[in-house]
């Protein structure tokens, strides 16, 4: 299948994602850097921005050396396994290479698919260079590391590439994307940037310390500095939302990156998701630095207010009180925060998840710069509590299309069915417009509109406290239903869904 060819064009695309349009895709944008660097041509169909995106693959199938998909959990696998299909059918004799979180994840089940000739794992800026490499010259893929492929109808598995530092990797190629394009799209010139990679700690849910190995690498403050500045006037961006898995893990290098913006004369907003327990060692003075910079919302996956929940996550560094000091330390510097939080974990009891509402409600109650982002706990692949969750009744997907059920607000869990399920979702929707209503009191510039807010929370108060949530007329009333965002991004804190799997 890997055919020598003679053209240098490389076709990458990103399938449609639920959600909103955030901006470029970094991931692409990453590859088109090295691969430009490398002498090939890259060509990016953004599935989520041009939904002709079809159209544009049959534009580009007969010339191009190879298809390449990057791809996370969730529903775009439908839409990669129709797109690498049709491009199959125009141009059988070019191979098809899927990379991204969830091949790298799931590479043997990825590559059993018969449209996938070659999986990326992990970081793939130098990978992708030398298969194209090797394409061009008609070789077999052997001792590339990073790369999984198929020959002869048999698996083969190349060891791991070492993880390079981001600093000796190309820079992304910001200039292939059109902002404005975006722009027509979002509402702002908004820009995806990573300055590290990587997240130290282990969570039991979360497939970044899989995909990483905890291993945190960094860009130089420096260099981000210099470079966030120079993208956001170059390209006359408004928003810079990190995607960074844990922005603050080197504290000092985090102040220094804020210092260093804050000198700069041009002005942008940004954003980051971090643990509480970071946020917390920084100074009031350097948070309020953080916000003088730009920073305008802060992320945090907080998940539970039970201790005994966190344990079992494996989050012992997320301690209770740091949720409401990094809350108070956000109010005063003006920066909103989004509080995560995963309900249905295995192991939740009732007092759990009651002791969160209880905790975070109280924080609310305190700080009118806070949301909140409900979800019901996903099994994502790769995760570490995967032997109890199989233990537990959880089927896990044995198919790449399976996996495409698989979305964050999604309920698989054997645990949380019908009753139990629209009992959760409507203590969430309370939980929700009471945090709402307090928040508008708190906002609130007269005493009468103060005590009016608070009386309309009595009644969810009572339903809170007793856990009683039939005949949910408060939720019926159309001038309530606009409180109830379910899900918010922890990159910029704007609303993803308004519903956890249905409406409330």
């Amino acid at each position: 299948m890997l055919a020598q060819g003679g053209s240098k064009k490389v076709l990458l695309f990103l399938p449609p994602y639920s959600g909103k349009v955030l901006g470029p895709p970094l991931g692409l944008l990453s590859l088109a850097g090295a691969l430009r660097q490398a002498g090939y041509t890259p060509v990016m169909i953004d599935g989520a921005l041009d939904r002709d995106y079809m159209k544009r693959i049959a534009e580009h199938a007969a010339d191009c050396l190879c298809f390449g998909v990057s791809l996370l959990t969730g529903p775009m696998i439908r839409e990669a396994i129709a797109a690498s299909r049709f491009f199959r059918s125009l141009r059988p004799d070019a191979p098809i290479i899927f990379g991204g979180w969830h091949p790298s994840l799931r590479s043997a089940e990825t590559l059993r698919e018969d449209f996938v000739d070659v999986v990326v794992r992990h970081q793939g800026e130098q990978t992708l260079v030398e298969i194209l490499q090797r394409v061009e010259a008609g070789r077999d893929l052997d001792l590339v590391a990073g790369c999984w492929f198929k020959r002869d109808g048999r698996m083969r598995m190349n060891p791991d590439r070492p993880s390079t530092p981001l600093a000796q990797l190309p820079r992304p190629a910001y200039d292939l994307a059109d902002f404005d394009v975006y722009q027509r799209s979002t509402g702002g010139r908004k820009l995806p940037y990573a300055t590290s990679i990587g997240c130290p700690y282990a969570c039991n849910y979360c497939t970044d310390m899989v995909f990483y190995n905890r291993r945190f690498n960094a860009y130089e403050a420096e260099h981000v500095v210099t470079e966030m500045a120079a993208l956001a006037e170059r390209f006359r961006l408004t928003d810079i939302a990190l995607v960074d898995s844990n922005f603050l893990v080197d504290v000092h290098r985090a102040a220094a990156i804020a210092e260093g913006i804050a000198r700069q004369p041009v002005r942008f907003h940004w954003s980051f998701q971090a643990s509480t327990d970071l946020l917390c060692r920084l100074t009031d003075e350097q948070v309020e630095l953080l916000a003088a910079s730009g920073v305008n919302h802060i992320g945090f996956g907080t998940e539970s207010a039970s201790p005994e929940l966190l344990e079992r996550m494996n989050k012992s560094h997320q301690r209770i009180e740091d949720i409401a000091e990094a809350a108070r330390k956000c109010a005063r510097a003006g920066i909103r925060i989004t509080l995560n939080l995963i309900f249905a974990y295995p192991g939740e009891r009732e007092c759990d998840r009651r002791e969160t509402l209880r905790v975070m409600g109280g924080i609310a109650a305190r700080y009118s710069n806070v949301t909140f982002s409900p979800n019901v706990f996903t099994p994502f692949p790769g995760i570490p509590i995967w032997p109890e969750l199989i233990q537990r009744g959880v089927r896990q997907p044995q198919s790449l299309a399976e996996w495409a059920d698989i979305d964050l607000g999604s309920n698989h869990l054997p645990w949380l069915r019908g009753p139990a399920f629209a009992q959760l979702r409507r203590g969430i929707a309370y939980f929700l417009l009471s945090n709402e209503l307090g928040k508008a009191g708190l906002e609130a510039h007269s005493a009468f509109t103060r005590r009016l807010f608070s009386f309309l929370r009595q009644p969810l108060h009572w339903r809170l406290r007793h856990h009683f949530f039939a005949l949910p007329w408060e939720l019926w009333l159309s001038v309530a239903q606009q409180w109830l965002t379910m899900r918010r991004s922890l990159l910029t804190g704007q609303p993803l869904s308004r519903g956890l799997n249905g409406e409330a």
